[in-house]
């Protein structure tokens, strides 16, 4: 759709910096909770075009930080309002999306994470026993239980929950900005903000003075003044195939579309779609210096070459097709726990590590309670007002994350050769959040 850029200087009660999945939740809850409010949202490109639009469609529970960090941060009792918090909003992105009348292909089907290995076996056995000490609903799969669900090679069991659903994630944004336009709420295109102060944002066109401004800029944060080292733009990678046969699916499952990965220490994620493709995506790509997000950074070839690979390999893929391939940073904060918050005017939230899609709901609907003073449940949330300390700099950021990124590449190469849980993986475990 097109939307104009900002015209010049203008007044509002709210000014969101960012129209993806963050600031339209925002804009949403806001024009909903107190219409009069005059909200403008500020987008340097256009609405969904970072994050929000190209994932891998994933809608889960998934919060980055564990239980037991959310704990130490506000104690059991707000680990576990966090962590339900979390499940509901997957069942809130349904709910919106099902009263708008945005058709972005969501289902509820859960998700399962297969163990391929005696090693990942041992991880999806403690993760299920995590679980029970969170009430968060995992469960452990035999081998013939995960059949039921997806035919892959080499399985051993799995674990699965049932707190994830799919999604069309451009068709969820594009919808859901429609709606906020609907609710009144101005989006400006084409307009990209420089700096965020207290009152107002400035940007190439001019400057928006607010009574609060909310920065909603995830990946792209690096680029405001003073923000370069507030969180680290890391690229996740994603392919996708072309239709699948019908005898192709009856051979692979995924029937109730539960999106899928493993238990290896590199991230991998993938989906069955409303039209019989398999997306899929995954970490690899590096980190760029500078935390530099540039759109030749999108192409990888060589990630898209393995991402290939191991999905040809998950599910004895031969002679099928892949017809797109695409990427995109996500922002990772210091501590890996994302963050929502309001000080002196200004608000944010962001930090997701690439589990935005529902958090961003939960961060809209808390950004509302904070800007319209509520004291509720969602605005005592161990999140709020957290603040993750800054990264290091450069060479010495460049250096740690892309360090990091090996790493797991070698943990899981170190448990193909052992058969033992990876002394790389537990070395690296208090740095990924866990």
């Amino acid at each position: 759709m097109v939307r104009t850029a900002l015209p010049g200087d203008r007044d509002a009660d709210v000014v969101i910096v960012g129209a993806g999945f963050t600031g339209l939740w925002t804009a949403y809850y806001l024009a909903k909770a107190d219409p009069g409010l005059r909200v403008v949202v500020v987008e340097a490109e256009t609405a969904g075009f970072g994050a929000s639009g190209r994932n891998g469609g994933w809608c889960s529970a998934l919060f980055p930080a564990s239980g037991r960090k959310l704990a130490a941060l506000a104690g059991r009792e707000g680990a576990v309002g966090m962590l339900r918090g979390m499940e509901g909003a997957v069942d809130e992105v349904g709910l919106v999306a099902a009263a708008e009348g945005i058709e972005c292909d969501f289902h509820k089907g859960g998700t399962v994470v297969l163990a391929r290995s005696k090693a990942q076996v041992e991880r999806a056995r403690g993760e299920v026993a995590e679980s029970r000490e969170w009430g968060t609903g995992v469960e452990f799969l035999g081998a013939d239980e995960v059949a039921g669900k997806v035919n892959a090679t080499k399985v051993l069991g799995a674990t699965f929950t049932p707190h994830c659903a799919v999604i069309h994630p451009g068709k969820l944004v594009r919808g859901l900005a429609a709606a906020v336009e609907r609710l009144g709420v101005t989006i400006y295109q084409g307009t990209r903000v420089t700096r965020i102060e207290r009152g107002r944002a400035v940007t190439d066109r001019g400057v928006v003075r607010a009574d609060v401004v909310v920065r909603a800029t995830e990946g792209f944060t690096p680029g405001l003044v003073n923000e370069r080292r507030t969180v680290a733009p890391v690229y996740s990678l994603v392919v996708a195939t072309e239709p699948l046969s019908a005898a192709t699916w009856e051979r692979i499952g995924l029937a109730d579309r539960p999106t899928f990965s493993d238990h290896r220490h590199l991230i991998i994620y993938g989906q069955r779609t409303a039209d019989g493709r398999l997306v899929f995506g995954g970490r690899g790509a590096p980190y760029h210096f500078g935390s530099r997000v540039r759109p030749e950074y999108d192409n990888e070839p060589r990630v898209f070459g393995k991402l290939q690979a191991t999905l040809r390999e998950l599910f004895d893929l031969e002679d099928v097709q892949f017809t797109h391939a695409w990427g995109g940073a996500l922002g990772v904060p210091r501590d890996w726990c994302a963050s929502v918050g309001l000080r002196d005017g200004v608000a944010w939230a962001g930090g997701y590590v690439g589990d935005g899609v529902s958090t961003t709901n939960l961060a809209g609907r808390t950004l509302t309670d904070l800007i319209l003073n509520r004291d509720t449940q969602l605005t005592r949330l161990p999140w709020v007002d957290h603040r993750s300390r800054r990264w290091e700099p450069e060479p010495f950021r460049w250096l740690g994350i892309n360090a990091g990124l090996r790493a797991m590449t070698l943990a899981d190469a170190e448990e193909r050769l052992t058969g033992r849980d990876s002394r790389i993986a537990r070395l690296m475990a208090p740095l990924l959040g866990h």
